[in-house]
């Protein structure tokens, strides 16, 4: 299976083309702020940016913590998001031990779902679609807090 990495990070540029594509062909919204990828500062004018895409926890910790089922396990690491099963509730984001999921303002959920669209849109090869041998990362951290 296949996941989404961002091993060229130092090379990104801010352009946010990666998060409008996503936005775009895979959850069909206008807004960066509305895509499974976003693009953020690494902390101040030139320090860079940083992008944390879903791990595809096996288990996903985000699955569990659905009350409705809206989130399945993906066979091979991941989640598979029925949307019309979701209430909005937030759990699923609370639960990701790396804050890779986002809720628009009325609460819709988007995460990255490891289709590889925003890899070809990026103009500087920050993003690449990696094989993971021997299955996805194990979600077995707490989620660390901010300073």
């Amino acid at each position: 299976m296949k996941i989404l990495t961002t091993p060229r990070m130092e090379r990104c540029i801010g352009c946010h083309s990666c998060s409008l594509a996503c936005a775009r062909l895979v959850h069909k919204r206008l807004s960066w702020d509305e895509a499974g990828i976003r693009i953020r500062s690494a902390g101040g004018l030139s320090t860079g940016f940083e992008a944390q895409p879903c791990l595809a926890c096996d288990p996903a910790p985000c699955a569990r913590a659905c009350p409705t089922g809206a989130y399945a396990q993906r066979k091979g690491g991941g989640v598979v998001v029925r949307k019309k099963l979701c209430i909005r509730c937030g759990e699923c984001a609370r639960a990701c031990p790396v804050d890779a999921i986002y809720l628009d303002p009325a609460g819709e959920p988007f995460v990255c779902l490891h289709c590889g669209r925003c890899v070809e849109f990026c103009p500087h090869d920050c993003l690449e679609m990696a094989e993971v041998p021997d299955g996805p990362a194990s979600a077995g951290g707490e989620k660390e807090e901010g300073p």
